[in-house]
């Protein structure tokens, strides 16, 4: 059993399509995210390394997961998750690829914001603490103290013809500095100097001294 600490529920849009960016520490990560949230139309990509081990393949097809080839464009997955969420459904993205060697954000592909921008639908951000050494924990008989929040819905502005690689890059780090504004410093990575993420923390700040 695992100690978690939601927040930011009533954030997540109870209707209709969204794509949940998150950062990816651990194993954990989806089925946990995917366990609160209260919806049975939510998706995720998949790696298609992991169809070789027998039981997370059986789960990821019994969940409808889209097998997501990383290491080239995946044309077919790209174009099941556009149709999901076309049809109102919620897919899950990690926009890093891959679990963080150094448990902090590394640099983003741009395959999310190319997505976002093809389907215009709101994103949801998401941050994760403590998942990163949860199983180890688990298997020492330890309960790993797990955080996930949940941000407010955001949309991207479109990416025009003109400069579209550098479009996509800023709408990249958009996503990514949005996620790091739920997560606490040590977790911030690459992006915890970057001027957008100022600028949220700034307004976050604002925020919370108005609340007081």
């Amino acid at each position: 059993m695992t100690k978690t600490k939601v927040t930011g529920l009533e954030n997540i849009p109870p209707e209709g399509a969204f794509i949940l960016v998150s950062n990816h520490l651990g194993i954990l990560d989806p089925p946990l995210i995917f366990s609160i949230l209260d919806r049975q139309d939510a998706t995720a990509f998949v790696a298609k390394k992991h169809q070789s081990n027998p039981f997370y393949r059986w789960l990821v097809n019994r969940v409808h997961g889209i097998w997501l080839n990383r290491n080239n464009t995946d044309t077919y997955a790209f174009r099941q998750a556009q149709q999901h969420l076309e049809n109102g459904g919620i897919l899950g993205i990690s926009p890093e690829g891959t679990r963080s060697p150094t448990h902090a954000l590394i640099r983003a592909k741009t395959g999310t914001a190319y997505l976002a921008d093809k389907v215009r639908v709101p994103i949801l951000p998401v941050g994760i603490t403590g998942t990163e050494d949860a199983v180890k924990k688990l298997l020492r008989l330890r309960r790993p103290e797990i955080t996930v929040t949940f941000g407010k819905p955001f949309t991207l502005p479109p990416v025009g013809k003109i400069n579209r690689s550098l479009g996509l890059e800023k709408n990249t780090d958009e996503i990514m500095c949005q996620i790091a504004a739920l997560l606490p410093p040590k977790y911030r990575g690459v992006y915890k100097n970057h001027p957008r993420l100022k600028q949220l923390l700034e307004v976050k700040d604002k925020k919370t001294k108005t609340a007081i």
